[in-house]
């Protein structure tokens, strides 16, 4: 996520090569980095934090704490925004005395510059330091600004969607093979299908019911494959897996803050 996000703000030209420093756990992955990316990469997280007027945790919320403990002494006054799932502004703002606190969710098609990130902001930060956030996450997608009680329900939503997607072409793609297709057709033709669906949705407006209607004539093969899955409980199993994603993100949290 962190190198997408880099990749992002180069693109887009928010940021310069020189402008930048990112820090990996490991020697090797840095060098990697850094010839990738041509930027300044290496281990050291205070090192970094105190040389940046924007710093980005883009870490697991297992290893949050132990880096904030690393940069605290030198976080006061920047803009400090935290992708790590479940760990509120409030206890980053506790271990962070000072800093400014953006929380973001970005998810995985970051990676292919359509990302869809949620981001609220901690008591300390400004209209500026949300409006930096904003472009940071911009530059690999679009951005929705919430309220910080909604962030759990981000994860489970969109942070945990692209596996339920990821589940939907698979599933797809097997009932091609099934009914005849080669596994290489049958992939192009889901692959288009669900973007050609996703995009039709994102560009017409139309509530997802009156797109489905345009598809379901009398009697024809759409609405006996909709019996099918309404009768295999689709739409329910798509709710109990945000449900579930959604309560599983509030445990992360609250067991990192203990």
């Amino acid at each position: 996520m962190g190198r997408a996000l880099l990749r992002g703000m180069l693109k887009a030209k928010w940021a310069r090569p020189e402008d930048i420093i990112a820090t990996t756990r490991q020697t090797e992955k840095a060098t990697d980095l850094a010839k990738d990316l041509r930027i300044e990469a290496h281990t050291d997280n205070k090192k970094a934090a105190a040389n940046a007027d924007v710093i980005v945790l883009s870490v697991k919320p297992q290893l949050l704490p132990k880096v904030m403990d690393e940069i605290a002494s030198v976080a006061r006054s920047k803009l400090v925004i935290s992708i790590a799932a479940g760990i509120t502004t409030a206890a980053i703002e506790a271990a962070l005395p000072g800093a400014h606190v953006v929380r973001a969710m970005p998810n995985l098609p970051v990676h292919v510059d359509a990302g869809a990130t949620a981001i609220c902001k901690g008591t300390s930060a400004t209209a500026e330091d949300v409006a930096t956030a904003r472009a940071i996450f911009e530059s690999v997608g679009i951005v929705v600004d919430v309220d910080e009680y909604l962030m759990d329900a981000v994860t489970g939503l969109s942070g945990t969607g692209p596996m339920y997607i990821f589940q939907v072409i698979e599933g797809l793609a097997d009932a091609g093979v099934k009914v005849g297709l080669s596994r290489e057709v049958s992939m192009a033709l889901t692959l288009q299908t669900v973007l050609g669906a996703a995009k039709m949705a994102q560009t017409s407006k139309e509530h997802p019911a009156a797109l489905k209607d345009r598809v379901t004539s009398p009697g024809g093969t759409a609405i006996t494959a909709l019996h099918t899955m309404e009768r295999g409980g689709l739409r329910a199993i798509l709710i109990d897996a945000v449900e579930a994603a959604t309560k599983r993100s509030e445990e992360l949290g609250k067991k990192v803050q203990k």
